[in-house]
């Protein structure tokens, strides 16, 4: 069956990175557009970005020029580089499968949390 596993998160200071990381199996990962979308405590599911089966990115205007999404279609892995974190992108990290900016997601996984401390 599907298989979404997120890791790398964590706590990390205002100004710091982290790198995360989606392990993906029981499917085909370079026929689909993957997303990282995240949910802030007591806030809906915000999408955060997307990249096609070929390697073309989009971005959220909150984090545009501060994340970057990519994927290793060998390694069935997708990741997520953030950047200059700020307090507000604390937030459970998830991987999709499927969908873009206005949902419709065809799995999800069960998140990684990033705390970003002022």
């Amino acid at each position: 069956q599907v298989q979404l596993v997120e890791s790398g998160g964590g706590l990390v200071q205002a100004g710091g990175s982290l790198r995360l990381s989606c392990a993906a199996s029981g499917f085909t990962f370079i026929s689909y557009t993957m997303n990282w979308v995240r949910q802030a405590p007591g806030k809906g599911l915000e999408w955060v970005s997307r990249i096609s089966s070929a390697g073309s990115a989009t971005y959220a205007d909150s984090v545009k020029g501060r994340f970057t999404i990519s994927r290793d279609n060998a390694k069935y892995t997708l990741y997520l580089q953030m950047n200059s974190l700020k307090p507000e992108d604390t937030a459970v990290y998830y991987c999709a499968r499927g969908g873009g900016p206005s949902g419709s997601f065809l799995n999800r996984g069960q998140g990684t949390q990033v705390t970003v401390s002022s």
